[in-house]
């Protein structure tokens, strides 16, 4: 998705999430995401803040990319999910394609996350954003289940899930040459044993 502004000479005309994302990254691996502004992110992308603002509503939402439009992908991926299909196999199946990412994209994904996992300032934004993802799969869960989201089971999937993921990108920062999909399902495989 691009968008075009009217800018002065010497501004580019086109930008959009992925360039201002690289450009944040830059910054904030360079002096700190605490330190970085929103000004010199719309300095370094070549746009005016009122466009960055456009694409990014604070600070805090540019380690999070598209997040919304991802979890529009991630409900529209559960949904079409086959009802033979055992619950706990559909979410565990979605959350690893979710994470599930190209060569190309992991080194701007590993910034993502480690700003995302190790900034203390961006944790009660991360709470938020969780808390959407989870929704995601208590509302699949519920569905299939015929309950209400806010039910016992569907809460507990959302939230196991959730810790499922936070450890395998844990566990994958600390290894940079891991691969994320295999972690995720390591993990999955070693709760299921477990609960067995």
């Amino acid at each position: 998705m691009t968008a075009t502004t009217n800018r002065s000479p010497g501004r580019r005309a086109v930008t959009d999430h992925g360039a201002i994302e690289r450009a944040a990254f830059r910054l904030f691996e360079e002096q700190g995401f605490d330190e970085t502004t929103m000004e010199q992110i719309a300095e370094a992308v070549g746009v005016g803040r009122r466009t960055l603002f456009r694409y990014f509503p604070s600070k805090n939402d540019i380690p999070w990319g598209q997040f919304d439009q991802s979890l529009r992908a991630f409900a529209a991926q559960l949904a079409d999910v086959p009802s033979d299909v055992p619950v706990a196999e559909a979410v565990h199946g979605c959350v690893v394609a979710f994470n599930d990412f190209d060569e190309q994209s992991l080194p701007q994904h590993r910034i993502r996350m480690r700003l995302i996992l190790g900034t203390p300032t961006l944790q009660a934004h991360s709470a938020l954003r969780y808390a959407a993802w989870r929704g995601v799969i208590e509302d699949y869960v519920a569905a299939r289940l015929d309950v209400e989201p806010d039910a016992l089971l569907p809460r507990l999937a959302g939230h196991v899930s959730l810790a499922l993921a936070v450890s395998s990108y844990e566990q994958w920062l600390r290894e940079p040459g891991s691969d994320l999909t295999r972690i995720l399902q390591l993990e999955m495989e070693a709760l299921r044993s477990y609960l067995r």
